[in-house]
């Protein structure tokens, strides 16, 4: 029985890493594409910041990755931004933040 104990208890941390890993992932990813939209919408460095920040709660709005890309989209609307365009930024920003806590 205490063998079994273990295993749950390690099968558990296991979860509770990889879920924060997921979170930091997720946040990192958020900050690229905040960057990247202010870039692309001319905003100064103070403006930037608060932009990411605003791209990092929006991803609390609803469960997934739909929520950051509706926002992405709207902001992005009268620059002639594809949503292909933003899905694509979407995978490369979420492969490059895997690649920084690896």
């Amino acid at each position: 029985m205490e063998k079994f104990d273990e295993r749950k208890k390690s099968f558990e941390k296991k979860f509770a890493h990889d879920e924060e890993l997921k979170f930091k992932v997720s946040s990192r990813r958020n900050k690229y594409l905040g960057q990247w939209v202010s870039h692309k919408l001319g905003y100064d460095e103070l403006k930037e910041k608060d932009y990411i920040q605003s791209v990092i709660k929006a991803d609390f709005q609803e469960a997934g990755d739909e929520d950051v890309f509706k926002k992405i989209k709207e902001d992005l609307k009268n620059q002639n931004v594809s949503d292909e365009d933003i899905r694509n930024k979407m995978k490369e920003f979420d492969e490059k933040a895997k690649s920084d806590f690896v």
